[in-house]
């Protein structure tokens, strides 16, 4: 594990809010020279702190209006059950997010859907 200081710190925060600005702009935010910022974000990118950049993406410009938690349970609790069932959920493309989690149900979904009509489409004939 890399020892990080409040320098490493704020360069993150800062990453975390606009991964995209200029090394130039970055090394102004936190106080240092280009050089020795963009010296600091390879370092953490190499460390692996930095993994990678993404997107943020507007759900309402991809069609995404409704947005849905919803916890599965198994009727059979064994291992063939469980590799079924996350077959069929990685083949439906309105769950972004599938969790093994404990306690009374086996799974947490994050389903995202144009609206509520196709949720209740989406569970009657896709999880259903």
């Amino acid at each position: 594990m890399i020892k990080l200081d409040d320098i490493d710190h704020r360069i993150l925060r800062e990453l975390t809010r606009d991964a995209r600005q200029p090394n130039l702009s970055l090394a102004d935010r936190v106080g240092l020279s280009p050089s020795a910022c963009l010296r600091r974000v390879q370092a953490l990118e190499r460390a692996g702190v930095i993994k990678s950049y993404r997107a943020v993406l507007d759900p309402v410009s991809l069609g995404i209006g409704f947005v849905a938690y919803v916890t599965v349970g198994l009727g059979t609790h064994t291992k063939a059950a469980q590799e079924a069932f996350e077959r069929a959920v990685a083949r439906a493309a309105e769950v972004r997010e599938c969790h093994n989690i404990t306690g009374t149900v086996e799974y947490l979904l994050r389903v995202e859907c144009a609206d509520l009509p196709a949720f209740k489409h989406w569970h009657t004939e896709v999880l259903g």
